[in-house]
């Protein structure tokens, strides 16, 4: 029952509204359980699939939809997206969470994993979605761990954004915290294989996988994993993981991997979109209207890259589909994900591109669509109000003009979309998405005290918790903080860094200024911002704003030494580079204390008493 919760709540402001009751006539139906499409009247009341069949009556209050010559599937999954990330190429775009959200609804897909965020942000954007701030499908949020110095420790982003762990004792201390956040899922990190292309990275040991397993499933939780070789994949199915959420690409599976998964239950997501060996600029028809237009400026022909043409992405390639195909035909549940957010992988766009893909490992249209819905909501846990056309359901639908069932390409071609019995206009979702405008979020006053740091729990006076971030890499820059004394009972904040082998490494104390940085803090009322400081390095203060790439966000350098002194910036002195937006302090998410020194160097900062005036 708790991952129902985690997952459902999100239409909390729906249900608690009087539905609408609607009669949907004419449609094929394709109910997602692998039968062949059928005439029938579904009818929808009370958020729920009230009734299935030729026959049913239609209530004397239904607003009927005609639906001759399309297609009525149940709502699809992505179960691997990171929603706050733009799939732009070469990441020069900061991501737009609310247009990322629609483009899904807009696709048709009603249920998304989201393995893209950190427990702090999982309270405001449940909140935002259930409120209807922000117009989003089903978001199933996930913890997201790792071993120490393995895959997805290397982004640059701190230890709370991917929790580490290389011992059973480790994760089951890391899982208490975790757990705290109420994930929906727990992703886990466990190849370190980096596909023959860079270094490999660490891998997780049997031992810490299944203590994290054990954690997660007494709670009720399902359990993820970044795998994509074949041994690693073996361990992680011992250790009894939900879902491998990448395909095995290294070698070929043999039949000892086959009978261990069977035997196991456990599920295999390809992520074919992603991995696709195309140009990630290439304009496909099924992407109108899903891209914004800042991402559309960067699109280009179909021309090969030389990544495309490389003999170890094409060997990888045919080995992923491969065993995908080898898999489904032994009788494995495999689901569908596609890694969206990352590069090339579009919002809404690739889970329809990924149903296509799967196409061509030797799926029917009608099996793509049932791995996209039903074995899905099984991979979830949620197949008993999802994934599947039957009375009783919750009425996620999607109405298609065409016959996808039968031709894939009409994945495609949405018409209507139904979340918890409500239609979503899919031509005003994408109309939405096409503005120049980012989405609008909430702003909240802030008060003129950041921190003092005389909390022991290490939150700040704001209620916000401090991370840590660096530049990105396997060799990257180091950091610790943790609370001091200053004088007498009073406290500061001590940070010492070691910096990476690179050129301008650098590490960052974020203090968000709302819970997570995902809302908006206004502090136009302000001048200016203070605070206590002595160190050694080089200094920098930078407020990050809504909309504005890492790195592009307004900025002032600042000198300590090793007396304490009060720093004051002015806003109206900080500098903007990478953009033209203009200072405004309606739309700033965090303050970022930069320390940098030359490369393998130390830096060392205490801060206290950061407030605004």
């Amino acid at each position: 029952m708790r991952i129902l919760l985690g997952i459902l709540t999100i239409s909390v402001a729906q249900l608690s509204a009087q539905s609408e009751v609607i009669a949907i006539r004419g449609a094929r139906v394709v109910d997602g359980t692998g039968a062949p499409a059928t005439a029938a009247i579904v009818v929808i009341q009370n958020h729920r699939i009230a009734a299935v069949g030729k026959t049913v009556s239609i209530p004397r209050d239904a607003r009927v939809i005609d639906a001759t010559g399309q297609t009525l599937i149940p709502g699809l999954f992505d179960l691997h997206t990171h929603l706050r990330n733009s799939a732009a190429p070469g990441g020069r775009l900061a991501a737009d969470w609310g247009k990322n959200l629609a483009a899904h609804l807009a696709a048709g897909v009603t249920s998304v994993g989201d393995f893209g965020n950190y427990g702090e942000m999982f309270e405001p954007m449940r909140r935002l979605m259930q409120n209807g701030t922000v117009v989003a499908p089903r978001v199933h949020l996930a913890i997201r761990f790792s071993s120490p110095g393995g895959h997805g420790t290397e982004g640059g982003q701190g230890e709370m954004f991917t929790f580490v762990a290389a011992t059973a004792q480790q994760a089951h201390a890391a899982m208490r915290t975790a757990l705290q956040y109420k994930p929906a899922l727990i992703k886990v990190f466990t190849d370190g294989w980096r596909y023959g292309s860079s270094p490999n990275l660490m891998s997780m040991n049997e031992e810490t996988l299944a203590a994290i397993v054990e954690d997660a499933h007494r709670a009720g939780i399902k359990v993820v994993t970044h795998t994509v070789s074949l041994e690693n994949a073996r361990l992680a199915v011992r250790a009894g993981v939900d879902a491998l959420a990448h395909g095995i690409q290294d070698r070929q599976i043999d039949e000892e991997f086959i009978q261990l998964i069977k035997a196991k239950g456990t599920g295999y997501i390809s992520t074919l979109a992603v991995y696709e060996p195309r140009n990630h600029t290439e304009v496909f028809p099924g992407m109108h209207g899903l891209l914004e237009p800042a991402i559309q400026q960067l699109m280009k022909g179909p021309s090969a890259t030389a990544e495309q043409q490389s003999s170890n992405r094409l060997e990888r390639w045919h080995r992923l589909q491969h065993n995908a195909n080898a898999l489904f035909k032994a009788g494995v549940l495999l689901g569908n994900g596609t890694d969206a957010g990352m590069a090339g992988a579009y919002h809404g766009w690739a889970a329809l591109r990924e149903l296509e893909l799967g196409t061509k490992t030797g799926l029917t249209p009608l099996q793509a669509i049932t791995v996209a819905t039903r074995n899905s909501a099984v991979i979830l846990g949620v197949d008993r109000d999802l994934g599947t056309i039957q009375a009783g359901k919750l009425a996620d639908l999607v109405l298609i003009a065409g016959k996808p069932d039968e031709q894939i390409e009409d994945i495609y071609k949405t018409s209507r979309v139904f979340l918890n019995g409500r239609e979503y206009d899919a031509g005003k979702l994408r109309e939405g998405i096409q503005s120049d405008r980012m989405t609008k979020l909430p702003t909240r006053p802030v008060g003129p005290m950041v921190d003092d740091f005389e909390r022991s729990d290490g939150r700040t006076r704001l209620d916000t918790l401090p991370m840590s971030q660096y530049d990105s890499g396997i060799d990257r820059s180091t950091m610790q903080f943790t609370r001091v004394w200053r004088k007498g009972n009073d406290h500061s904040l001590m940070v010492q860094a070691t910096m990476g082998p690179k050129t301008n490494s650098f590490v960052q104390l974020r203090i968000p200024l709302t819970p997570g940085a995902l809302e908006l803090a206004d502090i136009s009322g302000y001048k200016a911002v203070s605070f206590d400081a002595r160190g050694e390095g080089k200094f920098r203060l930078r407020a990050a704003a809504y909309g504005i790439r890492r790195g592009g966000d307004f900025s002032a350098p600042f000198e300590a030494g090793g007396d304490w002194r009060t720093v004051i910036i002015n806003f109206s002195s900080l500098a903007q580079s990478g953009n033209s937006a203009r200072w405004t302090g309606q739309d700033i998410r965090e303050l970022l204390f930069e320390l940098s020194a030359p490369a393998g160097g130390k830096a060392w900062l205490e801060l206290d008493n950061i407030r605004f005036q």
